[in-house]
């Protein structure tokens, strides 16, 4: 069952990242109490699938300037009723950017994040649950900006905080740094 696996890969990451705990309880505790967590229609909140989405090389990260939010961030989005959020974050990164080419670099959780989304017009306040995995763009790595964006660029990892305050998204570049230099690669064209 898709739901029991996330709850064991939730466990998983929670042993690696123990100063996290409390948000990925919160998690487990949220999937564990709704079957329908992956579904929008759970008012109280649903689970989101989100993209670490590096470049070939893994030096840089592809971010939105996200139309709604006004801020830069991640790609991703609703699982639109996928109970994989996995598959929900490489659908996303490939809607949002025009990259037909994503890749897992693994299929482990990379990150996680809980955030209140702010009631709008026919929508109540909730949360999203958000799972976080490190994916990488094949060549080319030319992006499409799409309606939900202002602007997308790929942002070299070393200068983030020039672009975003996000705590969430400087503390997914301080994980991929720890990784460096397992897997890069670069594009050849």
């Amino acid at each position: 069952m898709q739901r029991d696996r996330i709850i064991q890969q939730l466990e998983a990451y929670q042993a690696k990242w123990e100063n996290e705990s409390q948000t990925v309880r919160r998690l487990i505790d949220f999937i564990a109490a709704h079957e329908d967590f992956h579904s929008q229609a759970l008012r109280q909140g649903h689970i989101t699938g989100s993209a670490w989405l590096v470049n070939r090389a893994g030096t840089h990260v592809l971010l939105t300037h996200h139309r709604k939010l006004n801020k830069w961030i991640q790609l991703g989005g609703h699982a639109d009723g996928d109970s994989d959020p996995l598959s929900a974050a490489l659908r996303e990164a490939s809607e949002e950017s025009g990259l037909e080419k994503i890749e897992p670099v693994s299929e482990e959780i990379f990150d996680v994040d809980i955030h209140e989304i702010a009631a709008r017009e026919n929508e109540p306040a909730h949360f999203h649950y958000d799972i976080r995995y490190a994916l990488r763009a094949a060549c080319p790595e030319n992006y499409i900006v799409s309606d939900e964006s202002h602007d997308l660029e790929w942002i070299k990892i070393d200068r983030l905080q020039d672009f975003t305050v996000e705590e969430s998204v400087l503390r997914m570049a301080a994980k991929w740094k720890r990784r460096a230099g397992k897997d890069g690669g670069r594009c050849r064209v």
